[in-house]
Formats: C-alpha cells, structure tokens, sequence
C-alpha cells in the first residue's frame, strides 16, 4: 500500500471533499425532505452504486495506462493536483446555495425513482468521472506490494463509504435542519472557503512532491 504520507494526504483531500455539501449530499437532502427518509436513503444508495461504477472503471482505465506508459504517472501527478487546486479554487468562488438545491426537488418521486435518478445523476456526472479517473491515482505506489489497480479500488472504495456517510448523516438530520440550514448559510460559506484553502495548498503539496 501507499506511504504514510500519501496515505494521510488521501484521507485529508477525502475527507474535506465528503464534508463539503455537494450535489449528491444535497440531492440526497431534497429527496428526503420532500418524500421522506426512504427516498433519501434509496438515492444515497444510486449514488454509491454508481461511484463503484465510477472507481472500477478508474481502476481499469488508469492502471492500463500506466503499465504501458510508465511515466505517465507524473503526467497524472500534475494533472490530479491541478485539479485539487482547481476544485479548492471553485469552493474559494462558489456559494453553495443549499436552500435552493433543496427546495428544487420535485414532489410525488418514488422511492424507486429516486434510486434510479440518483444512478443516472451520478453516472452522467462528468466531475465524478475526472474525480475519481485524476483523484485516486495520485495517492497509489507504483512500487508497492499490491498493484496499483488494486490500489484503486482500495481507495475508491474508502472514498465512497465516506462519501456515502456524510449522505446518510444529512438526511438523518435534514428534517430537523430545515429551518437552521436557512439561518446558517454564512456558517457554511466560511466551511466551504476553509476547504477551499486547504484544497489549494494540498494541491500545491502534490505537485511539488517527487513522483
């Protein structure tokens, strides 16, 4: 497995990326708030069927590319904290509106159908798809004992668990936060740019580092 250095460093960038409220986290909320917890468990329950989708085909795309392109690792390298850097620059400048994003959800969905529109979302999702493809190879030892497509799917895995958890924990909760999500929107802009911050500087960790 990876370093201890690379090892603390992913579970950092996760963990930041899984508590700032995204479009899944926020789905998840709107479904529930408007057809009750199934609907929201059911669509955290797409979501993370189909970021498994998304860390397989990570696993396979990347992990073919650098067995036959061994340097492409570094190219990877860069392009992974560019995109941290990126991603933290796009939190220091977006204001996440969650009232909006939970008052958008339409009424009358099934259970049923929230687990099939939260699959598709994701599926579809072009963000998800470079997070995943840039974010995971970055945080792998070509060198070490497992290989890296095994890797992967290691922390792909670990990444969307905590993914699916702080889901889980908001719509255990967005009943009772309705009404303090409301009062608290420069609460969570102050999160949101701190996690930018540090999106930023861990970027900037990245890229200096040796391959």
């Amino acid at each position: 497995m990876p370093s201890f250095d690379l090892l603390f460093s992913f579970f950092l960038a996760s963990a930041i990326v899984a508590c700032i409220p995204g479009p899944s986290m926020l789905y998840a909320a709107a479904q529930t708030i408007s057809l009750g917890r199934r609907a929201g468990w059911w669509s955290a329950i797409g979501f993370h069927a189909a970021g498994l989708g998304h860390v397989c085909a990570a696993a396979v795309g990347a992990s073919a590319l650098l067995h036959a392109m061994p340097r492409l690792f570094l190219v990877m390298q860069f392009l992974g904290a560019a995109y941290l850097i990126w991603m933290g620059i796009g939190y220091l400048r977006t204001r996440t509106d969650m009232l909006a994003t939970t008052s958008s959800a339409a009424n009358g969905r099934s259970a049923k159908k929230a687990l099939f529109d939260s699959v598709i979302v994701e599926i579809l999702n072009p963000k998800s798809v470079v997070f995943f493809f840039l974010f995971l190879p970055q945080f792998t030892d070509p060198s070490a004992e497992f290989s890296v497509w095994l890797q992967i799917v290691i922390l792909g895995m670990i990444v969307n668990v905590m993914f699916t958890m702080t889901d889980l924990v908001l719509i255990e909760v967005a009943h009772a936060m309705v009404r303090r999500v409301k009062r608290s929107t420069r609460r969570a802009l102050v999160i949101q740019r701190a996690g930018g911050v540090i999106l930023v500087l861990l970027g900037i960790k990245l890229a200096l580092d040796g391959p």
